[in-house]
């Protein structure tokens, strides 16, 4: 009788290749944005949160999407709403009358790569419901702890400019982002490049 053989960790130098692949296959939808593809790549091997401020229309939701498509990983997305509720991401316990039962209803937050776009514009409240997602990979809801998908990576989107219906983050929700991007605009040859293509 065999034994299963374990998988030999990757060297440093294959990782290397395996981001530079991907890197490549994301730039193709994402144009002109090397370095803040390069630092959202070093969150997701790090196993971190990243915040992509900038301003709209730059693509921040193309590239959290791009990066779960290329990397395989279940995508999901939340638009933060001033009328958004901690259990619209968390999910809540509904009852179901075939059973008569209490049974939980997984929200969004159950999933690999988590968009939280335009997360200033929710009231704190609902912005706390990402906290322990965020810091332990797992969600409490009435008093039961529920783990999330490994791996889980939150990329969260701000509109820095927009004051006006926003609430600013507060420093244990930053706390937990370990990297903060500016996308950027593209510059005029980049731009042209972009219309011919």
């Amino acid at each position: 009788m065999t034994s299963p053989t374990t998988p030999q960790p990757l060297t440093p130098e294959q990782v290397g290749e395996q981001a530079g692949a991907v890197l490549r296959e994301i730039e193709r939808a994402v144009v002109g944005k090397p370095d803040a593809l390069e630092l959202v790549m070093l969150g997701v091997l790090a196993g971190g949160h990243v915040l992509v401020e900038d301003l709209p229309g730059l693509g921040k939701t193309l590239l959290a999407r791009s990066f779960a498509t290329t990397l395989g990983l279940d995508f999901r997305r939340i638009q933060f709403t001033p009328d958004l509720l901690p259990s619209d991401v968390t999910g809540a316990p509904l009852y179901d009358q075939r059973t008569g039962e209490m049974v939980f209803r997984p929200g969004p937050v159950f999933t690999h790569l988590l968009l939280a776009d335009e997360i200033n514009r929710t009231p704190p409240k609902t912005q706390a419901a990402l906290l322990e997602a965020m810091a332990e990979s797992q969600v409490t809801v009435d008093g039961e702890t529920r783990p999330l998908a490994d791996p889980f990576m939150v990329v969260a989107t701000a509109n820095p400019v927009e004051y006006e219906g926003t609430y600013s983050l507060p420093e244990a929700q930053l706390d937990r982002f370990q990297l903060r991007v500016r996308m950027g605009y593209l510059s005029a040859r980049e731009e042209l490049a972009m219309l011919r293509a």
